[in-house]
């Protein structure tokens, strides 16, 4: 099995080697046969140059470019169009998501899991420096979340997560140009009947360049993805759930002592 991971980067000539090399080492220290591929999203520094000298020494590493508008959800778009893997890890290009982790979703998909999520906000995992405006407004937002879907999960809204290429084929069409992909992506997968698990996960801040999160820009898009996935919810019938199911949410990855997700 190929495990593949999309990075989108903008401007983050400073950050993305760093960041494709530290997976790639970790990725081939424990045996997983992957591919790295970084979408440029119009950058207007080196971030393609920088791909590329790592790319160099690496053949598993490629970058695209994203020829639609400039947009995160857009390259992320652009990155699902273009990935070969099995299953696909989004991955952000500040070195903010810890190679280790990429590692365990691994291991929960070759458990059976449809989907591998991350939550910063448990006991377990280590969170360096996150912001506390963008904190606050993180966990009011997940928490509301929580509460209209009926999930036990916190970090709804990290893009730091993973899918078997069957599940991002089974949420399409995408509707997000945005950050709040962020969003659409594990709530149409939980709604559309796929598995999915819990795994702590570590962040921490970038070192270089700024954030192109924009709180203001934000609040409309993500507000719109979240009812839209409500109201298929609620009123489709199943429509789009998938017929055949593998291993059932709610269950528990075993050795690995991850936190247990499930649906009502």
């Amino acid at each position: 099995m190929l495990l593949s991971v999309v990075i989108p980067a903008r401007d983050e000539e400073r950050s993305i080697g760093d960041t494709v090399a530290a997976l790639a080492r970790r990725l081939a220290a424990d045996g997983i046969t992957f591919e790295i591929v970084v979408v440029d999203d119009h950058s207007s520094d080196a971030t393609a140059a920088a791909v590329a000298a790592v790319a160099a020494a690496c053949p598993d590493v490629r970058c695209v470019p994203n020829l639609r508008a400039k947009g995160f959800g857009n390259a992320i778009h652009t990155g699902l169009d273009a990935f070969r893997g099995d299953a696909v890890c989004i991955v952000m290009a500040d070195a903010s998501d810890d190679p280790a982790d990429v590692v365990a979703y691994w291991r929960a998909i070759e458990l059976g899991f449809d989907c591998a999520f991350g939550t910063r906000f448990t006991r377990k995992a280590t969170v360096v420096e996150y912001p506390l405006p963008k904190l606050l407004l993180n966990r009011f937002a997940n928490t509301v979340v929580a509460l209209l879907f009926g999930v036990r999960y916190n970090d709804v809204t990290n893009a730091f997560k993973c899918y078997r290429r069957e599940v991002i084929d089974g949420v399409r069409p995408i509707l997000s140009h945005h950050f709040n992909i962020t969003v659409e992506l594990p709530l149409k997968a939980m709604v559309r009947g796929y598995s999915w698990t819990v795994v702590p996960t570590n962040w921490y801040n970038r070192k270089h360049g700024v954030s192109k999160f924009k709180i203001k820009e934000m609040g409309s898009r993500y507000l719109f993805i979240v009812f839209y996935v409500l109201i298929e919810k609620l009123l489709a019938r199943g429509d789009y759930r998938r017929t055949a199911r593998g291993t059932a949410a709610g269950d528990e990855i075993l050795p690995l002592s991850r936190s247990k997700a499930s649906l009502p």
